[in-house]
């Protein structure tokens, strides 16, 4: 009696709880406590779980407390079925089939009734050898007796292929092998079943509805669908010639027709469309079986078709989604499948028809579905196959090979013919109209796109338009490389057409936009055709004349135009580069091109002070823009037309009609010819270009006048035109750096820095270029000083905080962008068009010279590093570090990132080993110990306080506290990640060249610790050695990258993990107390730390990796590793005897990797979360819904829930 009690008052305590848990009225206190009552239930008495979860589930409680009492019985199976014995087994499971039949009840809610079929669908395959055949003829016996118990067997089938389709790793490979193979010979009974329940139901459901017993139909009608979706659970796996044999590809082709049950069917479609051939007997079935699909599919896209082309056809959007399921599956088949009709002339033609119909459809979800088609169609019928030939010793491999190769080439060539002239005029037809957005049209346009229903930012789930327009220019390149006369033709029609309907127009600036949206596909078709790979462009003479005939007239046509509209000008220039490569074949052109360019300059006016026209100020950039990029596509064509060139250059400067800015990119264009002319000339334009420059820039009154004290800059943001010009003369550093010479990438650690290399064209140049600027951006770094920054006027204050694009980026926005991009900072003073009239002009300059000066400045530095010994022995060290690191500790974080990312990544990437002693200390010591203290504080906030504390406060400003936070993660984050990528950088092979590697190490214990070697013998041949023997500088690295394993961020520990992985190498390989000692102690707690945290997941297998080498190499050498192992709160020393001994038995490191990570998840009691995220992917929990995608938020808090840090664990 008092037993009894004990069960009804636990039952009732459960029941309590689980609704306490699931009450959000009720308080975080009780809701915590009833979650841990039932969390210590499920783990305590294994049979008082079982018998209470089955008291639960019965109709007396109510449905949120049964389903949580279904949820705790499949737990009992997923994860503790072995405390039980074989009768136990055989008695759950006939409770757990009893209660299907309970269940069978009409009033029943759907979750339930999944609930139970997902328990029996997951006792059966715990114990399928023995149950399975036992079980089945209780199945099909239930499922005959009513229209309720046929959708619980459907249910049941449908998850009991689940770990099959789904990688579970819970699941073991046995086990998996054992219930794909009972299933698969279960198959002759399974299937039957399902047809049956098919046909038999979808019957009683049109008599009912006939009947108009409506009620009745809808439930014939549910189990429909459920055995539908048990259909699609075989569809992924199961022998297609057993869905053909068995009637399910016949039952789902029928179902097609029906508007209830379409969309089910066709999915069915869709999973087998892609499935892979086979290569043994059953090919040949597999082939009828799928020529017969894609007749299925064939018809109906007709019907489709051809309803929605006639005018009086009714079309709603439950027919246009069928259209789409219909058309994806229709790109799987000939995605995957196109071998199966392409031996059939007739059909694979008609399939084409279908395939090109969906192109045309005015409905963009069904053009771009069919997208995907034509672009892998066209992609693998225009690439070189790819065949590994072996050496067999007589040659039949080879000749096997040649025989494949020639089999391959046949079938593309052969699809190749059947996408004659008229299917690719269409493809580029549509295509041409539809790289237009609908946004870009203004209303009422003259030029008529029909009723193409065009791209617009309203589409959900179609990706961006920027995607969208790649996959149609890829599509349209590739077309004009197959038929290129076609391609011309085609484009230069249409852009002619444009242009005429323009010139006709009475507001030809509001119809530019059809315009614009031509010069994309012009620019790929004339790429595409003059891409230098043949001697004769479009494969003979003949060909390549017609060609040059075709774009020789649309040449003449756009030299003709006299437009002056700023816009028209602006894409006029857009049409002349993008005919650059065609003028590398036709160089009469040039000259032509050259003056149309300079004739459009001159039609702009230079001086602009109206801030509203600046679009003329942009657009002269642009056509200068224009001379760059046609120096570079038409080569050598334009070296005869270099002097030309400057001297209209220098009569423009005379007459003050070239602004600064454009006289930049008129120079870089110069330094792009002179790149083709080889290293003299290239030379000779520099000197040309920069010693004007030079005059101004090494002048010793400027520099004492503004670069002697802080202030100075205060009085050279005064003087306007003397700012602008520095800026420009930096800006054009930059460019110089990166369109002279051949910028080294790392050194050969294996030779000398003293050998001799060419000499970099601008090498000569440094020694007056970088003294000046450094002192410039010393200047600058101390604005941000405190005690600089108090003296600052308001306006100075003001223009160092963030501007609106900036803030919008770090809050995630892609919307607010300066004036075209990088073009923002132009000739002289100007409004910062974001700023809406709010701010004084003033401060929007001197922001932008403030921010134009550090990209540029940190550049020029940055790429003056990978010239090598010029700079690295040249410049003096202290000055570089003076202006770097003076006032690192003054630097918001956005700053100190930059200059991480542009200058001291470089640098250690290029410095040669022999000045790594003179360069290395000075800039990496510093900063390394401020950006230690500065990103454990700020993280510190974050993890516990929920607010990063960054020093970007001024930087930032104003604005919501949410918003504010949200900018402040950001900054750190971005300035984390980068400390770690300099990390991953120190420690990249390249220069490492003389760290060993562990594969050739063999088993447990075999490094010889008579070969360990000196920290020091590494030192030279390795920058993680070299930088480890100077403790100083070591000790805030190692610290850094400790303690990035406990950030919440995957990106930074993945990096992180890089340079930890060649600290442990140097600890295995040498005798370095101290080394090892804080690897096998620190590091391998750090590790295990970083196991903890779900955001670590996916560089979970590195963290192990370290873990395992750790283990494996150093255990013999420090006890910490075992210490720290035996430590884990679930874990005794027999386990990790164990683990020696398995170790040791396999030489394999991923089936070590695999042992150290079974091991730690036991030892923690699965509380290592990237671990454990892995193996919760594919439990049965979802029952209720299953959506095509989720989302999962991003972690960023450490703090929340059960948390398992390494203190909690030790």
């Amino acid at each position: 009696m008092d037993e009894g009690n004990n069960d009804n008052s636990i039952v009732n305590n459960v029941a309590r709880a689980i609704v306490a848990a699931l009450d959000w009225n009720s308080t975080p206190d009780a809701r915590k406590a009833a979650s841990f009552y039932l969390e210590s239930i499920k783990a305590g008495d294994i049979r008082v779980l079982v018998n209470t979860s089955f008291l639960l589930v019965k109709k007396d409680w109510s449905s949120e407390i049964r389903l949580h009492a279904f949820k705790m019985l499949q737990h009992v199976v997923r994860f503790r079925w072995e405390e039980f014995g074989p009768s136990e087994h055989r008695n759950f499971a006939n409770a757990a089939f009893d209660l299907m039949s309970e269940i069978a009840d009409t009033c029943e809610e759907w979750a339930l009734k999944s609930q139970t079929a997902a328990l029996v669908a997951e006792i059966v395959r715990r114990e399928f050898v023995n149950l399975w055949q036992e079980l089945l003829p209780s199945l099909v016996s239930l499922s005959s007796k009513g229209h309720v118990q046929a959708e619980l067997v459907s249910m049941m089938l449908r998850w009991l292929p689940e770990d099959i389709t789904v990688h579970n790793e819970d699941l073991e490979g046995d086990r998996r092998r054992l219930l794909l193979r009972g299933l698969t010979q279960s198959l002759p009974e399974i299937l039957p079943l399902l047809f049956t329940l098919l046909e038999r139901h979808y019957g009683a459901a049109m008599n009912e509805l006939g009947r108009q017993q409506l009620d009745i139909a809808k439930q014939h009608a549910a189990a429909v669908t459920a055995t539908l979706n048990a259909v699609n659970a075989y569809a992924e796996w199961a022998p297609l010639s057993d869905l053909a044999k068995y009637g399910i590809i016949h039952g789902c082709c029928f179902l097609l027709s029906s508007p209830d049950f379409r969309l089910h069917a066709c999915e069915f479609f869709k999973l087998v469309s892609p499935r892979k051939r086979p290569t043994d007997d059953s090919a040949s079935d597999f082939d009828s079986a799928m020529s017969n699909i894609f007749q299925i599919l064939m018809n109906v896209s007709q019907d489709f078709l051809v309803r929605s082309s006639s005018a009086g056809a009714a079309i709603d959007e439950n027919d246009y989604e069928f259209a789409e399921y219909v058309c994806e599956s229709m790109v799987s088949l000939g995605s995957s499948n196109l071998q199966c009709v392409l031996g059939d002339s007739a059909t694979f033609s008609l399939y084409l028809q279908k395939m090109l119909g969906f192109f045309q459809h005015f409905k963009l979800a069904l053009h771009n579905q069919s997208l995907q088609f034509w672009l892998a169609l066209m992609r693998d019928s225009m690439s070189k196959p790819k065949l590994s030939v072996h050496s067999s010793g007589d040659g039949s491999t080879a000749t096997n090979a040649d025989f494949t190769l020639a089999q391959v080439d046949d079938g593309k060539r052969k699809i190749l013919t059947f996408l004659n002239d008229n299917i690719c005029s269409t493809i580029l037809d549509i295509s041409f109209q539809r790289m237009l957005r609908k946004e870009k049209l203004v209303t009422g346009t003259t030029l008529s796109l029909g009723v193409l229903e065009l791209w617009s930012d309203d589409f959900e789930d179609k990706g961006d338009f920027g995607s969208y327009r790649s996959r149609l220019l890829e599509l349209i390149k590739l077309i004009a490389s197959n038929k290129p006369l076609v391609a011309a033709a085609k484009v230069s029609e249409r852009i002619i057409m444009i242009i005429r309907n323009l010139l006709n127009s009475p507001m030809p600036v509001q119809d530019l936009a059809v315009m614009e949206s031509m010069q994309m596909a012009l620019e790929n078709v004339v790429s595409s055709i003059f891409d230098g790979s043949n001697q004769f462009p479009g494969g003979s003479s003949e060909v390549h004349s017609a060609l040059c005939r075709i774009f020789e007239d649309l040449l003449r046509e756009l030299l003709s135009l006299n437009w002056t509209e700023p816009a028209l000008v602006e894409v006029l220039g857009h049409y002349l580069d993008a005919m650059g490569p065609f003028l590398k074949y036709f160089p009469n052109a040039v000259a032509s091109v050259i003056n149309k360019l300079f004739e459009l300059l001159n039609s702009l006016p230079f001086i602009v002070k109206d801030p509203s026209t600046s679009s003329t100020r942009h657009a002269r950039l642009q056509i200068c823009t224009s001379f760059i990029r046609i120096a570079k596509a038409a080569d050598k064509s334009v070296l005869p037309h270099m002097k030309g060139i400057a001297d209209t250059m220098a009569h423009l400067q005379r007459e003050g009609r070239l602004l600064r800015g454009e006289h930049n990119l008129l120079g870089e264009a110069f330094l792009v010819m002179a790149s083709a002319a080889g290293s003299q000339q290239q030379q000779e334009v520099l000197a040309w270009l920069l010693e004007p420059m030079s005059q101004q820039w090494i002048q010793i009154e400027w520099q004492n006048n503004y670069l002697s004290e802080p202030l100075g800059l205060v009085r050279l943001c005064s003087e306007r035109a003397f700012m602008w010009s520095l800026f420009h003369t930096v800006t054009f550093f930059e460019k110089a750096l990166k369109r002279s010479g051949m910028r080294k990438g790392n050194l050969n650690l294996q030779k000398s820095s003293t050998e001799n290399s060419t000499p970099h064209p601008i090498a000569s140049h440094l020694s007056w270029m970088l003294p000046p600027l450094l002192k410039l951006l010393r200047g600058m770094h101390s604005l941000w000083s405190p005690s600089v920054f108090q003296m600052l006027p308001g306006e100075i204050k003001a223009a160092m905080s963030m501007s609106d694009v900036e803030r919008s980026s770090l809050l995630g926005g892609g919307n607010l962008k300066s004036l075209k991009g990088t073009l923002t900072f132009v000739d002289g003073p100007q409004f910062d068009v974001n700023k809406e009239g709010y701010t004084e002009p003033n401060e929007a300059d001197i922001r932008n010279w403030l921010k134009g000066i550090r990209d540029s400045g940190y550049n020029v530095l940055g790429l003056s590093t990978t010239i090598g010994d010029p700079f690295f022995k040249c410049m003096d060290v202290d000055s570089v570090a003076l202006t770097l690191i003076e006032n690192i500790q003054s630097m918001e974080f956005r700053h100190i990132r930059q200059l991480v990312h542009s200058i001291l990544i470089p640098l250690v990437k290029s410095c040669p080993p022999d000045m790594w002693e003179i360069w290395l200390q000075k800039l990496l010591h510093p900063l390394f110990v401020h950006c230690h203290q500065a990103l454990s504080c700020s993280w510190s906030g974050l993890l516990h306080e929920g607010r990063a504390k960054v020093p970007d406060n001024h930087g930032i400003l104003t604005g919501s506290d949410l918003k504010v936070e949200v900018m402040e993660e950001k900054l750190l984050r971005d300035l984390t990640r980068e400390i770690c990528l300099l990390l991953s950088t120190i420690a990249s092979p390249g220069l490492n060249a003389s760290l060993p590697s562990l594969e050739h190490s063999g088993h447990v214990g075999r490094i010889d610790t008579s070969s360990l070697k000196d920290l020091d013998a590494f030192a030279s041949g390795s920058m993680v050695g070299f930088l480890l023997k100077h403790k100083s500088l070591a000790i805030p690295m190692l610290q850094i990258s400790l303690e990035a394993f406990s950030w919440t961020d995957s990106e930074a520990v993945t990096k992180a993990c890089s340079f930890s992985a060649a600290v442990v190498l140097l600890a295995i390989f040498t005798n370095n107390a101290d080394l090892q000692e804080f690897v096998s102690r620190d590091l391998f707690s750090a590790a295990i730390r970083g196991l903890a945290l779900e955001s670590n997941a996916f560089i979970s297998a590195d963290l192990v990796n370290l873990c395992r080498e750790i283990f494996i190499y150093l255990c013999d050498r420090k006890p910490a590793p075992r210490q720290i192992l035996l430590s884990l709160p679930c874990i005794s020393s027999n386990d990790l005897h164990a683990l020696e001994e398995a170790l040791t038995k396999t030489a394999s490191p991923k089936e070590q990797k695999q042992h150290m990570k079974s091991f730690l998840l036991l030892a923690t009691g699965n509380n290592l979360k990237a671990l454990a995220a892995q193996k919760s992917v594919n439990i049965i929990t979802n029952v209720t819904a299953r959506p095509r995608s989720s989302l999962n938020a991003p972690e960023n808090r450490i703090d929340e829930g059960e948390t398992v840090g390494l203190a909690a664990i030790l």
